[in-house]
């Protein structure tokens, strides 16, 4: 058995995922239930509202991608980075949902680099407010500024909420910058 049964009742199969399989409620319900770093944070912080975080920080034209870009993570959780590392049948799966992510939202495959430092931003900013202190540096942060504002985590009705929102408005908005003149 290769497949999962999602929050909407869709049996979502890892190894061959479509577009079709891929459902906006269930990604907005299973990422804002996924804590971030793997829950060592002080209070229950979910990768949909990283994600709407990451969203916030990039030009309009580039926040679905931004809010979607760990979007895989509904189907096969937010493994850390160090473990991720070290297991490549994992980027392999992460890299086949990835692509019907992408063909189900028409959103381009590889981050713009906006995504990828607003993700940098985001991540030296949790590291902050969120994380235990600890004085060794994380390499991948060096020269990462935080963002000014204290991030406060929310709950996870209201992440999956407000998440959800937010991606149907970006849909509708992408959708309407690419209809013709």
């Amino acid at each position: 058995m290769t497949w999962i049964l999602t929050r909407s009742g869709q049996q979502f199969d890892l190894l061959r995922p479509t577009a079709s399989m891929i459902k906006p409620t269930d990604i907005a319900h299973a990422l804002s239930r996924l804590c971030r770093f793997n829950g060592h944070t002080r209070a229950h912080y979910s990768v949909a509202q990283h994600s709407m975080i990451v969203a916030g920080l990039v030009p309009v034209e580039h926040q679905l991608v931004a809010l979607l870009h760990d979007a895989t993570e509904a189907y096969i959780g937010d493994m850390t980075r160090p473990l991720k590392a070290v297991m490549p049948e994992y980027h392999y799966i992460e890299q086949l949902i990835w692509l019907a992510v992408c063909e189900r939202f028409d959103i381009q495959i590889d981050l713009p680099a906006c995504v990828r430092l607003a993700d940098m931003v985001a991540l030296a900013t949790e590291r902050r407010d969120l994380m235990p202190e600890h004085p060794v540096e994380w390499e991948g942060l060096r020269g990462v500024q935080p963002m000014k504002e204290t991030i406060v985590p929310l709950s996870a009705e209201s992440a999956s909420m407000m998440f959800f929102s937010q991606l149907m408005a970006l849909m509708q908005s992408n959708h309407r910058r690419r209809l013709p003149a």
